[in-house]
């Protein structure tokens, strides 16, 4: 299993044999990784919450791409930013600890500041 640097890496030799890292621009990259977590979301639209678990089933290939793209343009734009990709997630949990506490958000759906 490839770490998230691995991943950055592979993702960098992809751009880079197609000379793409030209078109890589935050605001490009945001756009495109905006696009594909819309074609995911997309996967589902219309379905209710029980459905949303046999879609998964039987577009699996198609949600397994999508998400892929997902990643792929995320790593895009923490290589293009220089952001530490696993650095930020542990920070943003710990930050996201702390606005929800377990013993007022344990199986509560609601925001942080209506707990």
């Amino acid at each position: 299993m490839k770490t998230l640097q691995e991943l950055k890496k592979e993702v960098q030799i992809f751009r880079d044999e197609r000379d793409w890292k030209q078109f890589h621009t935050p605001k490009n990259l945001a756009m495109a990784l905006s696009v594909e977590a819309s074609e995911l979301a997309e996967l589902f639209l219309w379905d209710d919450n029980e459905t949303s678990f046999n879609t998964a089933l039987n577009k699996n290939e198609n949600l397994k791409e999508e998400m892929a793209d997902v990643l792929i343009y995320l790593l895009s734009m923490a290589d293009v930013l220089n952001i530490d990709l696993s650095k930020a997630v542990y920070e943003k949990l710990e930050k996201n600890r702390n606005k929800y506490p377990i013993e007022k958000s344990k199986g509560s759906c609601r925001k942080y500041t209506e707990l």
